[in-house]
């Protein structure tokens, strides 16, 4: 049985920093589109709130609507019984009887009137429906072509970047495969931890890569040994030297020229 090869500081240090490399490079991909995502989402999240406002006022105008022609149906069968209880005065034997129509004639006016009143207030609330309806279709259609827009810019965007990010996060996965659970562990963790997800920098003018604290001589010198894995002590970075991070770096930019 052939025995298992380990895998040496400087082989995990490189690893580290190619992954690193290619994360970086799907972090600059995703810049490009900022917020453009979220931009869209939030416009079709309008749109759509615009879309059912429209869709409940014309529900409330089809309520209204109906209410008027039960008020119109409410008025002419008041009519009818007015009509009706006239011809009945004519008819009658004594005042008591006379003025019994009478107060049936008096309620089925005061129904009319009701009821036409009712008719003047839901006139009144269409033509103020139809006003908001008219402003929130106004609304909708410079919503829409803003959509359309950052739809179109989107787009564009993600034809020129999406494969080559499929891509890098498919390397970014099988590199993570091929490092010790514990590294990838605090590899990401510390890229968590700091904005500008930069967990593995080199050392560069004897500081930490975006740093300003110097690093002292010796730690440096045990650094480039590459016999152990060091970490910065302000940023908690891991840090590699100078040119393992030039040689990774020519690598990686031959494989990203491929994509």
């Amino acid at each position: 049985m052939a025995k298992k090869t380990e895998v040496t500081v400087e082989e995990k240090l490189r690893a580290l920093y190619d992954l690193q490399l290619i994360d970086s490079r799907i972090d600059e991909i995703r810049n490009v589109r900022g917020e453009l995502p979220l931009e869209v989402e939030d416009l079709e999240d309008e749109v759509a709130g615009l879309n059912t406002r429209i869709q409940k006022h014309d529900t409330d105008l089809e309520v209204i609507d109906n209410d008027i022609k039960t008020k119109k149906i409410l008025i002419e069968d008041a009519k009818a019984s007015i009509k009706k209880y006239a011809e009945q005065q004519k008819n009658v034997r004594n005042n008591r009887e006379f003025n019994a129509l009478s107060k049936e004639v008096e309620f089925q006016e005061l129904e009319i009137e009701l009821a036409e009143k009712h008719i003047k207030e839901y006139r009144a609330s269409i033509e103020q429906k139809k006003e908001v309806i008219g402003q929130t279709k106004e609304k909708l259609e410079d919503r829409q072509k803003h959509l359309v827009h950052k739809k179109g810019e989107l787009d564009e965007i993600l034809a020129e970047t999406q494969k080559e990010e499929d891509m890098l996060t498919k390397k970014s996965n099988d590199f993570e495969t091929q490092i010790e659970e514990r590294l990838i562990t605090a590899y990401k963790r510390i890229r968590n931890n700091v904005k500008n997800g930069l967990a593995v920098v080199p050392v560069e003018r004897g500081a930490s890569g975006g740093s300003y604290f110097t690093i002292p001589p010796q730690v440096i010198v045990e650094i480039a040994s590459r016999r152990k894995i060091i970490t910065d002590e302000h940023s908690g970075r891991i840090l590699v030297d100078e040119e393992l991070a030039k040689e990774e770096q020519e690598k990686m930019e031959k494989m990203f020229s491929k994509f």
